[in-house]
């Protein structure tokens, strides 16, 4: 069995390759092309995506058993723009046809959770809610697939949504330990709500589990919870959160959303990150729980690692990789 991940020089990707070459798969890597658009819906996408000449991909998408779509733009707080749609938008699109048209048994792309935005409970439907920029063009993105998908049967698309990713050496992970150890570290009372926050690791994990399985998978993955609350995130980071009065920060929540209105939504995703701080996310156990296939939960050690990491001068990000879901570490940089 032969896997191609696009965007294997990312941070995500990246992990993706080493899971795979540690479990004795034939695995490559190879640039995603970079494209642009200025569609904003997902059927001008998808028809986007089918005047775009895929010969070229085709011929390096050939012969694969699996192909990783893990290239895309990394920005939770970009403010759109015809770049930010192409990456995250139109090149699953893209690659999907050209996967189909070379004969590629199944099509994994990586998106992220931060599509369904302030859901109560994080799942597996086609149900979006995007907050920002950034999770509009990914919700866009699983949506033109979907499309894609729908015309070309004979191959398995499967969309694996990213919760908040972190991993060693990874800017966000270090700006989440440095909120953590800070005075503005804190949760709303009393302090035990899920927390979707993950590891790389465990991700890689989870798309090695989805490429191998043998029957068929849904159109939609949710990465599993690791365990971890909104307290234990940051205590795990080296903190010692204060825990403030839930009616207090749902106020502070609900003035800052009816500012952001008269700004037009220009603070919606500063909110939401303080939000998912306070109050974290839950989500259901989902297909890979009912598979027997969750990844070994390794988001603590990841985070106990962070606290130690202070060489780390907040690089950019890779290009080629799947922003994560807006969680709490996200705060420290907007």
């Amino acid at each position: 069995m032969s896997w191609l991940v696009l965007g294997g020089s990312g941070f995500v990707g990246s992990a993706v390759l080493r899971a795979l070459r540690s479990s004795g798969i034939d695995a490559s890597a190879a640039a995603a092309p970079r494209l642009t658009t200025t569609a904003d819906t997902a059927d001008d996408i998808a028809d986007a995506a089918a005047r775009v000449a895929t010969a070229e991909l085709e011929a390096i998408l050939q012969g694969h058993a699996v192909v990783v779509n893990a290239a895309g733009l990394a920005t939770p707080s970009a403010g759109g723009g015809a770049d930010l749609l192409g990456a995250n938008a139109l090149l699953p699109a893209v690659v999907a046809r050209a996967a189909a048209a070379a004969g590629v048994p199944r099509f994994l792309h990586l998106s992220s959770a931060a599509v369904q935005g302030r859901t109560p409970k994080l799942d597996e439907t086609d149900t979006v809610r995007p907050f920002s920029a950034y999770s509009r063009s990914k919700a866009l993105g699983e949506q033109a697939l979907a499309l894609v998908a729908a015309v070309h049967p004979g191959l398995s698309v499967v969309t694996i949504r990213a919760t908040s990713v972190q991993g060693q050496g990874r800017p966000t992970t270090a700006a989440l330990a440095q909120l953590a150890r800070s005075p503005l570290a804190s949760v709303a009372a009393p302090g035990s709500a899920p927390s979707p926050v993950t590891s790389v690791e465990a991700l890689a994990d989870l798309v090695l589990s989805v490429g191998l399985h043998e029957g068929p998978v849904p159109p939609r993955v949710l990465q599993p919870w690791e365990g971890l609350t909104v307290r234990t995130v940051l205590e795990a980071a080296g903190g010692r959160p204060r825990v403030l009065p839930a009616a207090l920060c749902r106020f502070a929540v609900g003035s800052g959303y009816a500012l952001s209105s008269v700004l037009r939504g220009r603070l919606d995703g500063s909110v939401r990150r303080v939000e998912l701080m306070w109050f974290g996310q839950d989500q259901v156990p989902g297909w890979a729980s009912a598979q027997r296939i969750v990844p070994a939960a390794r988001a603590r050690e990841v985070l106990a690692g962070a606290q130690h990491d202070r060489n780390d001068q907040g690089a950019p990000e890779s290009q080629e990789d799947p922003g994560p879901h807006a969680g709490p570490q996200d705060a420290a940089r907007t």
